[in-house]
């Protein structure tokens, strides 16, 4: 009885060993079989040139999600026109021959006014950061995603990445008043177009590796673009020495990511987790990288370039509010989807933007105390 019993004990500790060992070495061959697999390659493209601030973000933001899928998944961007022009980018991530890209949304307003409010406008007094905080938590995500539903566009989009205020634009010489804009030539996109188009201008919606060619040529008069950094490298001051700072015209916009939604979906759901947290890590990142680059290149532009920025009158930044909310009201009446987004906008806007201007302290005051005309910086 006893010899069975150790008999049986042997046995079971033999069975008990071989299947540990065979589930051990199932378990060393595994992730020789996912290597093996090899990762997931994704070719994008971004809307930029790629000398431009912006395309070195697109970069960042890939790598970001490289480094953190451990090489997994690999995102190789590719600049504007490499693949197809910047303006063809969301019909063709939709379309598959991208898997993915970087840009703004306001880029696809032909196709979807609405697509236009987030960033093209005076935002309701929001910042860029405010309306991303609209964008994930009142609303506006599911608001993006019923837009371009309603267009056909099989995109997955992440926006991050909150701009500063956008300067009014480089011009011939300073404007003083809303009525020194009719007539000229002017840059501008988004739902700027109407705005602008509503100051008198005539208005080309051109992407931003055009722009400087197009004002050297004499076939713009004025343009905008978006910042110090991205308006040095292409080129702005070799072809104007004047540039308006401070415009509601695109005071609240920010980038975005976008994928194919067929190739988002094959991802399993961990990745997609990391790209998620991938781009909100990214848009501190991007924001941060802004202050220190815009800054040295706002002080290079006016010592090295001699560039002269003068501050857009009030006169012209309330006649912008005025036009931008006629425009408002005529897209609201034509469009159902544009008048919910307005709505959302506003509802969130009016909650936050008063808590914020009650609560946030005016900096000018500690400016002018540390480095205005008497400052007090150089002595502590």
């Amino acid at each position: 009885m006893k010899q069975a019993t150790r008999t049986r004990g042997k046995t079971s500790r033999r069975q008990f060993l071989s299947g540990a060992a065979m589930a051990g070495a199932a378990a060393v061959a595994a992730p020789s079989v996912v290597k093996a697999q090899g990762p997931t390659n994704m070719r994008w493209q971004s809307t930029w040139p790629s000398k431009d601030i912006f395309h070195e973000f697109a970069i960042d933001f890939a790598k970001k999600v490289n480094d953190m899928t451990g090489g997994d998944l690999k995102i190789e961007v590719l600049p504007a026109g490499a693949v197809v022009p910047a303006f063809g980018l969301l019909d063709a991530v939709s379309q598959g021959t991208l898997d993915g890209g970087h840009g703004v949304v306001a880029y696809h307003y032909g196709k979807q006014s609405a697509l236009a409010l987030w960033g093209s406008g005076p935002g309701f007094a929001m910042d860029a950061n405010m309306l991303l905080s609209w964008h994930k938590y009142g609303g506006g995500k599911d608001l993006l995603a019923k837009l371009y539903e309603s267009i056909g566009a099989n995109v997955v989009s992440f926006l991050y990445g909150p701009m500063p205020t956008q300067p009014l634009g480089w011009f011939k010489k300073p404007v003083a008043k809303a009525e020194d804009i009719q007539g000229l030539k002017f840059r501008t996109v988004g739902i700027s177009i109407d705005v602008f188009t509503g100051l008198g201008a005539a208005v080309n919606a051109l992407p931003g590796g055009e722009i400087v060619a197009a004002l050297d040529r004499g076939l713009l008069d004025a343009a905008e673009f978006n910042n110090a950094s991205s308006d040095r490298v292409l080129g702005f001051p070799d072809v104007s020495k004047i540039c308006m700072l401070q415009s509601y015209h695109q005071n609240a916009e920010q980038f975005e990511v976008m994928f194919n939604k067929a190739r988002y979906d094959q991802l399993p759901e961990q990745m997609k987790a990391i790209i998620t947290n991938a781009a909100e890590a990214a848009s501190q990142d991007m924001h941060w990288k802004a202050i220190d680059r815009y800054s040295r290149d706002y002080v290079a532009m006016q010592t090295a370039d001699q560039v002269k920025f003068y501050k857009t009158p009030e006169a012209i930044l309330k006649r912008q509010l005025e036009v931008y909310d006629e425009v408002v009201k005529k897209k609201s009446a034509e469009n159902p989807l544009f008048k919910e987004v307005i709505q959302s906008q506003i509802a969130f806007a009016e909650r936050a933007t008063r808590w914020e201007q009650d609560t946030v302290v005016g900096r000018r005051l500690a400016f002018d105390h540390y480095f205005g005309k008497d400052g007090v910086a150089k002595s502590l």
